[in-house]
Protein backbone atom coordinates (compact mmCIF):
# COMPACT_ATOMS: atom_id res chain seq x y z
CA UNK A 1 0.00 0.00 0.00
CA UNK A 2 3.00 2.45 0.79
CA UNK A 3 4.58 2.00 -2.46
CA UNK A 4 1.12 3.11 -4.03
CA UNK A 5 0.17 6.18 -2.08
CA UNK A 6 3.95 7.55 -1.89
CA UNK A 7 4.02 8.55 -5.59
CA UNK A 8 0.58 9.78 -5.82
CA UNK A 9 1.51 12.42 -3.03
CA UNK A 10 4.86 12.85 -4.83
CA UNK A 11 3.07 13.88 -8.13
CA UNK A 12 0.73 16.26 -5.77
CA UNK A 13 3.38 17.97 -4.50
CA UNK A 14 5.45 18.28 -7.84
CA UNK A 15 2.16 20.05 -9.72
CA UNK A 16 1.72 21.77 -6.59
CA UNK A 17 4.60 22.93 -7.07
CA UNK A 18 4.85 24.02 -10.49
CA UNK A 19 1.17 25.54 -10.20
CA UNK A 20 2.19 28.43 -7.35
CA UNK A 21 6.37 28.23 -7.88
CA UNK A 22 5.82 30.94 -10.64
CA UNK A 23 3.62 33.78 -8.96
CA UNK A 24 5.28 33.32 -5.55
CA UNK A 25 8.74 33.71 -7.16
CA UNK A 26 7.17 36.95 -9.20
CA UNK A 27 6.14 38.01 -5.77
CA UNK A 28 9.16 37.50 -3.87
CA UNK A 29 11.23 38.92 -6.31
CA UNK A 30 9.03 42.22 -6.53
CA UNK A 31 9.37 42.64 -3.03
CA UNK A 32 13.60 41.72 -3.05
CA UNK A 33 13.97 44.53 -5.90
CA UNK A 34 10.95 47.04 -5.12
CA UNK A 35 10.23 47.18 -8.56
CA UNK A 36 6.44 47.30 -9.27
CA UNK A 37 4.67 44.33 -11.43
CA UNK A 38 2.68 45.33 -14.29
CA UNK A 39 -0.44 43.09 -15.25
CA UNK A 40 -0.80 43.04 -18.88
CA UNK A 41 -3.61 41.32 -20.39
CA UNK A 42 -4.84 40.57 -23.96
CA UNK A 43 -6.91 43.48 -25.72
CA UNK A 44 -10.49 42.74 -26.79
CA UNK A 45 -11.55 42.00 -30.25
CA UNK A 46 -11.83 45.82 -32.00
CA UNK A 47 -8.36 46.41 -30.94
CA UNK A 48 -6.79 48.29 -34.06
CA UNK A 49 -3.20 46.99 -34.67
CA UNK A 50 -2.38 50.50 -35.75
CA UNK A 51 -0.14 53.43 -34.87
CA UNK A 52 0.06 57.08 -36.18
CA UNK A 53 1.76 59.90 -36.20
CA UNK A 54 0.47 61.48 -33.36
CA UNK A 55 0.15 58.44 -31.35
CA UNK A 56 1.67 54.80 -31.24
CA UNK A 57 0.36 51.49 -29.94
CA UNK A 58 2.83 50.33 -27.25
CA UNK A 59 3.51 47.25 -25.51
CA UNK A 60 5.80 49.18 -23.37
CA UNK A 61 4.48 50.89 -20.38
CA UNK A 62 7.06 52.32 -18.47
CA UNK A 63 7.02 56.04 -19.32
CA UNK A 64 10.62 58.07 -20.56
CA UNK A 65 8.74 60.80 -22.07
CA UNK A 66 5.34 62.62 -22.67
CA UNK A 67 5.10 60.65 -26.18
CA UNK A 68 5.36 57.50 -24.18
CA UNK A 69 2.39 59.02 -21.79
CA UNK A 70 0.32 58.98 -24.89
CA UNK A 71 1.16 55.67 -26.44
CA UNK A 72 0.43 54.38 -22.81
CA UNK A 73 -3.16 56.06 -22.82
CA UNK A 74 -3.87 55.01 -26.62
CA UNK A 75 -2.85 51.93 -26.05
CA UNK A 76 -4.88 51.25 -23.00
CA UNK A 77 -8.12 52.89 -24.50
CA UNK A 78 -7.46 50.80 -27.69
CA UNK A 79 -7.37 47.36 -25.89
CA UNK A 80 -10.49 47.86 -24.04
CA UNK A 81 -9.43 47.61 -21.16
CA UNK A 82 -11.49 48.63 -17.73
CA UNK A 83 -8.44 49.47 -15.15
CA UNK A 84 -4.98 49.57 -15.75
CA UNK A 85 -2.11 50.49 -13.58
CA UNK A 86 1.55 51.95 -14.62
CA UNK A 87 4.20 53.68 -12.86
CA UNK A 88 6.06 56.69 -13.48
CA UNK A 89 9.98 55.87 -13.52
CA UNK A 90 12.30 58.01 -11.22
CA UNK A 91 14.40 58.83 -13.82
CA UNK A 92 11.42 60.59 -15.55
CA UNK A 93 10.98 63.54 -13.07
CA UNK A 94 8.00 65.31 -14.71
CA UNK A 95 6.24 62.36 -15.15
CA UNK A 96 3.53 62.79 -12.73
CA UNK A 97 3.07 66.82 -14.22
CA UNK A 98 2.72 65.26 -17.70
CA UNK A 99 0.41 62.77 -16.31
CA UNK A 100 -1.68 65.70 -14.85
CA UNK A 101 -1.37 67.39 -18.39
CA UNK A 102 -2.84 64.73 -20.76
CA UNK A 103 -5.75 63.69 -18.00
CA UNK A 104 -7.01 67.60 -17.52
CA UNK A 105 -6.87 68.18 -20.81
CA UNK A 106 -10.02 67.58 -22.63
CA UNK A 107 -8.69 68.21 -26.39
CA UNK A 108 -6.48 65.50 -26.01
CA UNK A 109 -8.69 62.80 -24.30
CA UNK A 110 -11.17 63.53 -27.14
CA UNK A 111 -8.64 63.53 -30.35
CA UNK A 112 -6.82 60.30 -29.24
CA UNK A 113 -10.32 59.10 -28.60
CA UNK A 114 -10.78 59.38 -32.94
CA UNK A 115 -7.77 56.87 -33.08
CA UNK A 116 -9.43 54.01 -31.50
CA UNK A 117 -12.27 51.63 -32.99
CA UNK A 118 -15.73 53.12 -32.11
CA UNK A 119 -16.66 49.94 -30.09
CA UNK A 120 -13.38 51.00 -27.84
CA UNK A 121 -14.06 54.74 -27.44
CA UNK A 122 -15.07 56.15 -23.72
CA UNK A 123 -17.21 58.50 -22.34
CA UNK A 124 -14.88 58.72 -19.43
CA UNK A 125 -11.76 58.34 -18.56
CA UNK A 126 -10.54 59.36 -14.99
CA UNK A 127 -6.90 59.03 -13.66
CA UNK A 128 -5.66 58.41 -10.11
CA UNK A 129 -1.97 59.90 -9.46
CA UNK A 130 -0.39 58.93 -6.39
CA UNK A 131 2.44 60.40 -4.70
CA UNK A 132 4.18 57.35 -5.00
CA UNK A 133 4.38 57.11 -9.19
CA UNK A 134 1.05 54.82 -9.32
CA UNK A 135 -0.67 56.10 -12.02
CA UNK A 136 -4.23 53.87 -12.34
CA UNK A 137 -6.48 54.73 -15.54
CA UNK A 138 -10.59 53.86 -15.14
CA UNK A 139 -12.16 53.73 -18.18
CA UNK A 140 -16.06 54.15 -18.86
CA UNK A 141 -16.62 52.90 -22.31
CA UNK A 142 -19.88 54.60 -24.53
CA UNK A 143 -21.18 51.45 -26.20
CA UNK A 144 -22.77 48.24 -23.99
CA UNK A 145 -22.30 44.89 -24.83
CA UNK A 146 -25.86 44.65 -25.93
CA UNK A 147 -25.29 47.78 -28.54
CA UNK A 148 -21.88 46.17 -30.12
CA UNK A 149 -23.47 42.63 -30.92
CA UNK A 150 -26.62 43.98 -32.83
CA UNK A 151 -24.29 46.36 -34.22
CA UNK A 152 -21.95 44.05 -34.84
CA UNK A 153 -24.13 41.32 -36.07
CA UNK A 154 -26.62 43.87 -38.89
CA UNK A 155 -23.44 45.54 -40.03
CA UNK A 156 -22.03 41.90 -41.41
CA UNK A 157 -25.55 41.21 -42.61
CA UNK A 158 -26.05 44.87 -44.29
CA UNK A 159 -22.12 44.04 -46.04
CA UNK A 160 -23.20 40.93 -47.35
CA UNK A 161 -26.20 42.01 -48.90
CA UNK A 162 -25.02 45.56 -50.65
CA UNK A 163 -21.39 44.40 -51.81
CA UNK A 164 -19.89 42.41 -54.40
CA UNK A 165 -17.01 40.80 -55.29
CA UNK A 166 -17.00 43.08 -58.89
CA UNK A 167 -16.70 46.17 -57.09
CA UNK A 168 -13.70 47.91 -56.60
CA UNK A 169 -12.18 49.67 -53.41
CA UNK A 170 -13.49 53.18 -54.08
CA UNK A 171 -17.54 51.13 -55.33
CA UNK A 172 -17.37 49.23 -52.08
CA UNK A 173 -16.81 52.24 -49.89
CA UNK A 174 -19.38 54.32 -52.27
CA UNK A 175 -21.92 51.71 -51.44
CA UNK A 176 -21.36 52.09 -47.82
CA UNK A 177 -21.66 55.95 -48.05
CA UNK A 178 -24.83 55.66 -49.94
CA UNK A 179 -26.61 52.77 -48.20
CA UNK A 180 -25.82 55.11 -44.95
CA UNK A 181 -26.85 58.38 -46.42
CA UNK A 182 -30.12 56.39 -47.78
CA UNK A 183 -30.97 54.97 -44.74
CA UNK A 184 -30.40 57.86 -42.48
CA UNK A 185 -31.87 61.29 -41.80
CA UNK A 186 -29.75 64.20 -39.73
CA UNK A 187 -30.98 64.25 -36.28
CA UNK A 188 -32.13 67.96 -35.86
CA UNK A 189 -33.59 67.84 -32.79
CA UNK A 190 -30.22 66.57 -30.96
CA UNK A 191 -28.20 68.89 -32.69
CA UNK A 192 -30.72 72.34 -31.69
CA UNK A 193 -31.34 71.03 -28.38
CA UNK A 194 -29.41 68.28 -27.17
CA UNK A 195 -32.11 65.83 -27.07
CA UNK A 196 -33.92 63.27 -28.71
CA UNK A 197 -35.34 59.75 -28.84
CA UNK A 198 -32.95 58.41 -30.97
CA UNK A 199 -29.56 57.16 -30.12
CA UNK A 200 -28.06 58.80 -32.99
CA UNK A 201 -25.25 59.58 -31.30
CA UNK A 202 -24.17 56.16 -32.28
CA UNK A 203 -23.68 53.92 -34.67
CA UNK A 204 -27.15 52.38 -33.11
CA UNK A 205 -28.91 55.33 -34.41
CA UNK A 206 -28.44 55.24 -38.50
CA UNK A 207 -28.42 51.44 -38.41
CA UNK A 208 -31.37 50.91 -36.43
CA UNK A 209 -33.53 54.43 -36.02
CA UNK A 210 -32.24 55.97 -39.58
CA UNK A 211 -31.53 58.70 -37.59
CA UNK A 212 -27.97 60.26 -36.87
CA UNK A 213 -25.80 63.21 -35.99
CA UNK A 214 -22.10 63.55 -37.35
CA UNK A 215 -20.45 61.10 -34.50
CA UNK A 216 -23.61 58.58 -35.73
CA UNK A 217 -22.98 58.66 -39.12
CA UNK A 218 -18.81 58.73 -38.28
CA UNK A 219 -18.87 55.52 -36.35
CA UNK A 220 -20.84 53.31 -38.44
CA UNK A 221 -18.70 54.43 -40.96
CA UNK A 222 -15.98 53.53 -39.39
CA UNK A 223 -17.51 50.23 -38.13
CA UNK A 224 -18.29 49.84 -42.06
CA UNK A 225 -14.25 50.73 -43.06
CA UNK A 226 -13.03 48.72 -40.01
CA UNK A 227 -14.74 45.18 -41.47
CA UNK A 228 -13.87 45.48 -44.77
CA UNK A 229 -9.88 45.69 -43.33
CA UNK A 230 -9.23 49.70 -44.43
CA UNK A 231 -7.46 51.68 -41.90
CA UNK A 232 -9.20 54.46 -40.78
CA UNK A 233 -9.71 56.96 -37.78
CA UNK A 234 -12.18 59.66 -37.00
CA UNK A 235 -11.31 63.60 -37.33
CA UNK A 236 -12.77 66.23 -35.13
CA UNK A 237 -12.95 70.17 -34.95
CA UNK A 238 -13.83 71.10 -31.46
CA UNK A 239 -15.74 74.56 -30.64
CA UNK A 240 -12.28 76.12 -30.16
CA UNK A 241 -11.21 76.00 -33.70
CA UNK A 242 -14.52 76.75 -34.87
CA UNK A 243 -16.37 80.54 -34.31
CA UNK A 244 -19.53 79.78 -34.93
CA UNK A 245 -20.40 75.98 -33.32
CA UNK A 246 -21.11 75.35 -30.13
CA UNK A 247 -20.80 71.35 -30.34
CA UNK A 248 -17.75 70.93 -33.10
CA UNK A 249 -17.95 68.25 -35.78
CA UNK A 250 -16.28 64.90 -36.53
CA UNK A 251 -15.77 62.89 -39.87
CA UNK A 252 -14.02 59.76 -41.12
CA UNK A 253 -10.38 59.78 -42.60
CA UNK A 254 -9.49 56.56 -44.50
CA UNK A 255 -6.40 55.23 -46.32
CA UNK A 256 -7.14 54.28 -50.03
CA UNK A 257 -4.52 54.08 -52.92
CA UNK A 258 -1.45 55.39 -50.74
CA UNK A 259 -3.18 58.40 -49.51
CA UNK A 260 -5.02 59.46 -46.32
CA UNK A 261 -8.82 61.05 -47.64
CA UNK A 262 -11.65 62.55 -45.98
CA UNK A 263 -15.45 61.13 -45.83
CA UNK A 264 -18.13 63.27 -44.17
CA UNK A 265 -21.21 61.57 -44.38
CA UNK A 266 -22.78 64.35 -42.71
CA UNK A 267 -22.27 67.36 -45.44
CA UNK A 268 -23.37 64.77 -47.76
CA UNK A 269 -26.82 64.30 -46.47
CA UNK A 270 -27.73 67.66 -45.85
CA UNK A 271 -30.79 68.78 -44.22
CA UNK A 272 -33.22 70.28 -46.72
CA UNK A 273 -36.18 72.66 -45.44
CA UNK A 274 -38.84 71.42 -47.44
CA UNK A 275 -38.13 67.52 -45.83
CA UNK A 276 -36.71 66.50 -49.04
CA UNK A 277 -33.96 63.74 -49.21
CA UNK A 278 -30.53 64.86 -50.75
CA UNK A 279 -27.68 62.49 -51.47
CA UNK A 280 -24.41 63.99 -52.28
CA UNK A 281 -20.94 63.12 -53.11
CA UNK A 282 -18.60 66.66 -52.45
CA UNK A 283 -17.33 65.26 -49.62
CA UNK A 284 -16.48 61.66 -50.49
CA UNK A 285 -12.63 60.64 -50.82
CA UNK A 286 -11.30 64.13 -51.06
CA UNK A 287 -8.15 65.62 -49.76
CA UNK A 288 -7.84 68.35 -47.37
CA UNK A 289 -7.67 70.43 -50.33
CA UNK A 290 -10.23 69.42 -51.89
CA UNK A 291 -12.63 69.45 -48.63
CA UNK A 292 -11.62 73.27 -48.42
CA UNK A 293 -12.73 74.02 -51.95
CA UNK A 294 -16.48 72.43 -51.16
CA UNK A 295 -16.48 74.27 -47.70
CA UNK A 296 -16.16 77.94 -49.79
CA UNK A 297 -19.56 77.55 -51.62
CA UNK A 298 -22.63 79.68 -51.05
CA UNK A 299 -22.69 79.19 -46.93
CA UNK A 300 -19.08 79.15 -46.40
CA UNK A 301 -18.14 75.70 -43.71
CA UNK A 302 -16.03 75.85 -40.72
CA UNK A 303 -16.50 72.69 -39.24
CA UNK A 304 -13.61 71.30 -41.20
CA UNK A 305 -11.06 73.31 -39.62
CA UNK A 306 -9.26 70.79 -37.82
CA UNK A 307 -6.07 71.15 -35.93
CA UNK A 308 -3.48 69.55 -37.90
CA UNK A 309 -1.72 69.06 -34.34
CA UNK A 310 -3.55 65.69 -33.84
CA UNK A 311 -3.83 64.36 -37.70
CA UNK A 312 -0.34 64.90 -38.79
CA UNK A 313 -1.24 62.22 -41.46
CA UNK A 314 -2.88 65.43 -43.55
CA UNK A 315 0.29 67.62 -43.40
Amino acid sequence: MKKIIIPVVCIILITLTIIFINPLTDSLASIVSDEPVLIIKPGNAYTKDASYLYVQKTEDYIPYSFQDLLNIYYSVINNGWDQFTFYCPDEYTECLSDVSKISGDELILTHLNNYIHPFNSFTNIKTSINENGEITLTIDYLYTEEEISAIDAKADEVLASILTDEMDEREKIKTIHDYIINNTRYDVERNENNTSEYDSYIAYGPLFQGYATCNGYTDLMAIFLTKLGYNNFKVATTPDEISYSSTGHIWNAVYLEGKWLHIDLTWDDPVSSDGRDFLSHEYFLVSTEEMKVADQGETVIEEHNFDSLYYLEFN
